[in-house]
């Protein structure tokens, strides 16, 4: 496998240095890509990245997953237009851990010579003072050279400025690579687009402090076809931790993709093999309403982030909702996956005690809740036979609901119609 080439024909890389792809033909090559640290776990937006590691890795060279534990401290100006905050070491280590963990799943620690390897530069930093930097590394690097990086420009020439802090960052990413280069022989960098002036300054450090040479390379920052950012939703970032992103709304995050995105994304964040998804892209053609390439991209997501378990329960919280799964479902879910499934659905909370004594259907739809705006409204659509609770139709404007009725002993699920849902939760 050429991992240059595999890049290409799945539309993933941007620049890359010459002389890159020569070395890497000529056999194991050691480099590496930068995470940043500033949460307890990657979201999607670092998926693509993950994804050039493993076709490093499965092209037979060697990656490092540097995760920032000191670049962390500082802040990376690149595509951002104001400082962010910077974190304690306590939250920092936190954050080290979780990602340390999400990478294990995607890439092999143990293959010989070409395992990865995780690095924190925080390691290399922690003992480094001030005075040893600026003589050991800032005098390689001129001013004029900083100032040119657009990244640096874009802040200048904005209204916040840019304070020394991030100034100097390009230097302390340039000093990793200049690191990893002479004690772990790791002679390539990789990155995002918005990376190639700070990756460039770590090949610079390497050829005037260390009279050596290192090589770049970027893939492509990946956009919707609306020009929307990738990885946002209403609610936020998709993330790779269940707790923060249920594996049922991460699966419907890949779902939703629209037909142009998911041509994209199919190649760029799955391991399928070039025939494999033109075949796809025939059957979607054909019949664009069967989401074909929507369904094998959020499958294959889903189970190689998640598993084969999470998956399965994520297709049955589609079918609960939009099929004919039984309302027992919800025993099998633990509470954070019930809201997650309910997210967007309006809920209410009603006493416990109440409904131990026993609540008229009604009230409960229109008093205790406002499932419907009125008791007029509700007992109209109950004796219409278009009102249920979990899953049940009510039969009657009289029915009576207690403790018992409670699903995990905590939720009723009421629906007006078949499609409107509303979460009631009993405390």
């Amino acid at each position: 496998m050429n991992f240059v080439e595999e890049l290409r024909w799945r539309g993933m890389l941007h620049d890359i240095m010459p002389g890159t792809e020569d070395l890497l033909n000529k056999g194991m090559v050691s480099g590496y890509i930068g995470f940043d640290p500033t949460a307890d776990s990657l979201h999607v937006g670092s998926l693509a990245q993950i994804m050039t590691m493993i076709h490093f890795q499965r092209a037979g060279h060697k990656p490092f997953a540097l995760v920032g534990g000191a670049t962390g401290m500082v802040g990376d100006p690149s595509g951002k237009s104001q400082e962010r905050n910077l974190l304690s070491e306590d939250v920092l280590q936190l954050n080290l851990a979780g990602i340390k963990g999400q990478l294990e799943k995607f890439l092999d620690f143990d293959c010989g010579a070409n395992s990865a390897e995780m690095v924190n530069n925080y390691d290399w930093f922690k003992d480094f003072t001030f005075l040893d930097f600026i003589r050991e590394v800032g005098k390689h690097i001129t001013v004029n050279y900083m100032m040119a990086k657009d990244s640096v420009k874009k802040r200048l020439e904005g209204e916040t400025g840019m304070s020394f802090t991030e100034f100097t960052y390009q230097l302390v990413q340039g000093y990793d690579f200049y690191y990893l280069w002479k004690n772990h022989n790791c002679v390539l960098q990789m990155g995002g687009s918005d990376q190639w002036g700070n990756i460039v300054t770590g090949t610079e450090l390497v050829r005037r402090k260390g009279a050596g040479e290192a090589f770049a390379l970027t893939t492509q920052l990946i956009k919707k076809s609306d020009g929307s950012k990738f990885g946002k939703t209403e609610g936020g970032n998709i993330w790779l931790d269940a707790e923060k992103t249920s594996p049922y709304k991460f699966y419907q995050f890949w779902l939703n993709t629209s037909d142009e995105d998911a041509k994209a994304y199919i190649r760029i964040f799955t391991l399928f093999d070039k025939e494999t998804i033109e075949g796809l892209e025939t059957e979607q053609d054909a019949a664009p309403h069967l989401r074909v390439l929507q369904k094998a991209l959020a499958k294959d997501i889903t189970i190689r982030v998640h598993g084969e378990a999470a998956y399965e329960k994520a297709i049955k919280s589609s079918e609960f909702l939009f099929g004919n799964i039984g309302i027992e479902f919800l025993n099998e879910l633990n509470d954070a996956e019930v809201l997650g499934l309910f997210e967007g659905v309006p809920n209410f909370t009603i006493s416990l005690n109440d409904l131990q004594q026993g609540i008229n259907v009604v009230d409960l739809l229109a008093a205790h809740t406002s499932v419907f705006p009125s008791k007029g409204e509700a007992k109209k659509m109950i004796q219409g036979g278009g009102a249920a609770i979990n899953k049940l139709k009510i039969n009657s404007v009289d029915d009576i609901y207690k403790q018992d009725m409670l699903i995990s002993g905590k939720y009723l699920v009421a629906q007006k119609g078949k499609k409107n849902y509303f979460l009631i939760i009993a405390e």
